[in-house]
């Protein structure tokens, strides 16, 4: 990674590829990762770590489907962070788009456990360097 400072702002022009992750800088063994989403992603869990999301700009939807509870969705809108915890099945979405800061491990895939065909509109990845 870098040791300069590094603007979000400056990062995320850089890209426009959606549900496609940048790391922008890395803290201990955790990626500080990058997002921009609209649409859906696909349902998947993360059984080895918990996935941190902030949101900078725009709505996020995160549906959940827990063990012994109903299925529930949470909102989250400019500012707000969530916690999904290990293991928990969840499936982002954002009707109009939204720009995302993730915690996560270094090397964590952002589909997860998820073992069937990934769409065209999702890239499977451990997080894409900024340039």
């Amino acid at each position: 990674m870098t040791d300069r400072p590094r603007n979000i702002d400056a990062a995320l022009a850089t890209f426009d590829t959606l549900w496609s992750p940048r790391i922008l800088t890395r803290v201990n063994d955790w990626d500080v990762r990058l997002a921009k989403v609209r649409g859906e992603h696909l349902w998947h869990a993360h059984h080895d770590t918990d996935e941190f999301f902030l949101v900078l700009d725009g709505t996020l939807d995160i549906d959940l489907r827990e063990r012994d509870s109903p299925p529930r969705r949470i909102t989250l809108h400019r500012n707000d962070t969530y916690v999904v915890p290990r293991g928990v099945d969840h499936r982002p979405s954002s009707a109009d788009g939204a720009t995302l800061l993730l915690f996560e491990p270094s090397g964590t895939l952002t589909t997860g456990d998820y073992a069937g065909e990934v769409p065209d509109h999702i890239t499977a990845t451990t997080g894409t360097a900024l340039a």
